[in-house]
């Protein structure tokens, strides 16, 4: 995992360049749709203001790194993901990642999706023993 260079970063306005903030803010919305939180519960959880949650899941801001720390903890799911979609880090070749392929699996059903990722989640990122 590389770090984006400063330059870069301090080149980035608050407001998003075009195309930058779109897939990390789909990638957000889609994984507070699959932990089934409104977008005020999550904006609760992660200590942001409900406009700027909007914001960032349209792509029109592009949200610091402490904020996409705080969004990673209220969805329970790796800052890691967060920063490598928002460019923040660059990464090699990732596995697959459990959560798409429960999602990507045509046998199952929106609930029975929804239930396999709450159990996947609770056991990786709850501190259960791997």
């Amino acid at each position: 995992m590389q770090f984006v260079s400063a330059s870069k970063q301090a080149s980035e306005t608050e407001t998003a360049p075009e195309g930058l903030t779109g897939h990390v803010g789909e990638f957000i919305r889609l994984q507070r749709e699959r932990a089934d939180l409104s977008l005020r519960r999550l904006a609760d959880r992660a200590g942001v203001s409900n406009p700027y949650l909007s914001q960032i899941e349209r792509g029109l801001r592009k949200p610091s790194a402490e904020i996409l720390k705080r969004l990673s903890r209220a969805l329970s799911i790796s800052a890691e993901s967060l920063y490598s979609r928002a460019g923040l880090i660059e990464e090699g070749p990732r596995p697959p990642d459990v959560i798409d392929a429960i999602d990507a699996d045509q046998a199952l059903s929106p609930s029975q999706k929804r239930v396999l990722a709450d159990l996947y989640r609770t056991l990786v990122y709850k501190g259960e023993p791997k």
